[in-house]
């Protein structure tokens, strides 16, 4: 009796098994054929005339597929293998899913060194020209609640690898309640995600080179979550273009956003890395951890946060190229908390950190490595303004640590490791603490 009720749940589950792999392969998910029609929930773009031949422009094709499966409540539009032309505009209305091949998100860093122009025929492949000339315009897409975009490439063709680049619009807008990007590469858009103006939004696994801005974070009044998304100069690193880049782009910018969470996230070559400004929305509080800026400018600037504050957990954070290249700025406009925890600065920047405001930095159990300029003697810690808590942290060179200036309020600086001397300059007319710092001199 146990065996025959055992051989009996075997078959009915490859039975349900079996039904579901003939589905999948009849809406051409794993074979990547197209199909003659809607089948279920999905919708195939090939069934509503686009060509993806490089060529012919896929805008209203697709429009068509989207609106159909939001017409139907829901469902995937499925884009299969193919380089898909856009001279327009797209929106995803909701509970919609717009997807590629990928369910990871893919790489193109070899086309620099290969001398190839564009992603090669690997995936689906978004080729964008709409919008060339200008930042104002729709977003190529607009996503709404609950509504997705994954598994493809988006790639700007009309760009130059070693020009200025050309403005266009936001590559994606996210607007409604739960939209999400997931596993695209934004190889290299003049303007990547425009994060305002919604509900939980969700990027994840994104990969690319915004050239101008990456990701702005705005009007958000419920908790947005940004995970493992890495800007790098995979495209180009070109003279002309890259140093643009360098004097004009920043990476993630957050305005107003009640407790932004931010994990795993990482900039190569911009002005600014990570930038907290004072919107007419608001201003940002969140949960940073793990995140990066390796050669920009400033890797960290503070214009304005809340008083709850930016909570930045094991951080690294690189400058040593620019005018005058220097990891942290808070800026004499910011009034809110910010705390540094186990963080690694290095590089051969001129300071560490430039504090004013009124405001309370921290900066605990963090390393200090290569600062002071060509000269050696800039402080690592400059405090203009507010206060300011460095306590654990270790300063592995011999060079000047830390200068206060006569309008710091307060201050606590304690337990300390000093490579050489301890050399701090108090001029603060405030309450400041020093002590049980320890030097090897």
């Amino acid at each position: 009796m146990v065996c025959s009720l055992s051989k009996a749940r075997m078959v009915k589950q490859f039975g349900r098994l079996f039904l579901g792999l003939s589905l999948l392969f009849s809406v051409g998910i794993f074979a990547g054929e197209p199909v003659q029609g809607p089948v279920s929930d999905y919708f195939n773009v090939r069934s509503f005339g686009a060509a993806g031949d490089d060529q012919t422009d896929d805008t209203a094709a697709f429009q068509k597929a989207l609106d159909a499966a939001g017409k139907a409540g829901g469902g995937v539009v499925y884009a299969p293998r193919g380089n898909y032309s856009f001279a327009g505009s797209l929106n995803v209305p909701n509970a919609v899913t717009l997807a590629g091949i990928w369910q990871s998100v893919p790489a193109h860093n070899g086309l620099r060194d290969k001398g190839l122009p564009k992603p090669t025929d690997d995936g689906t492949t978004f080729l964008i020209t709409g919008g060339a000339g200008s930042e104002d315009g729709p977003a190529f897409i607009t996503l709404n609640t609950n509504s997705t975009l994954k598994g493809v490439v988006l790639y700007y063709p009309q760009q130059n690898i070693d020009d200025v680049p050309k403005p266009y619009p936001w590559a994606i807008a996210m607007r409604g309640k739960n939209p999400a990007v997931l596993a695209v590469e934004m190889l290299n858009p003049y303007n990547g995600i425009d994060a305002t103006r919604n509900e939980r939004h969700l990027i994840r696994d994104i990969h690319g080179q915004p050239l101008r801005r990456g990701i702005l974070v705005d009007s958000i009044y419920d908790i947005g979550r940004i995970e493992n998304v890495h800007f790098n100069p995979w495209w180009s690193m070109k003279p002309k273009l890259f140093q643009w880049q360098m004097e004009n782009g920043e990476a993630f910018i957050f305005g107003k956003s009640d407790w932004q969470y931010v994990y795993n996230t990482f900039c190569f070559g911009y002005k600014v890395g990570y930038k907290f400004i004072k919107s007419k929305s608001g201003i940002c509080n969140g949960n940073f951890l793990g995140i990066g800026a390796d050669d920009c400018y400033t890797a960290l600037v503070v214009e304005q946060c809340a008083p709850y504050g930016l909570l930045i957990t094991n951080g690294e954070f690189v400058s040593f190229h620019g005018p005058d290249p220097t990891m942290i700025g808070v800026e004499k406009s910011n009034t809110g908390s910010i705390r540094f925890v186990n963080c690694a600065f290095w590089g051969p920047c001129n300071q560490i950190a430039k504090i004013a405001g009124k405001g309370t930095v921290g900066f605990s159990d963090c390393t200090f490595v290569q600062w002071g300029g060509k000269q050696g003697d800039r402080y690592a810690i400059q405090v203009d303004s507010g206060t300011v808590l460095v306590r654990g942290c270790e300063f592995r060179q011999d060079r000047p640590q830390i200068r206060l200036g006569e309008n710091v309020s307060r201050a606590i600086i304690t337990e300390n490791l000093f490579k050489g001397s301890e050399r701090i300059v108090n001029q603060s007319e405030g309450n400041v603490q020093l002590g049980f710092n320890v030097s090897n001199k």
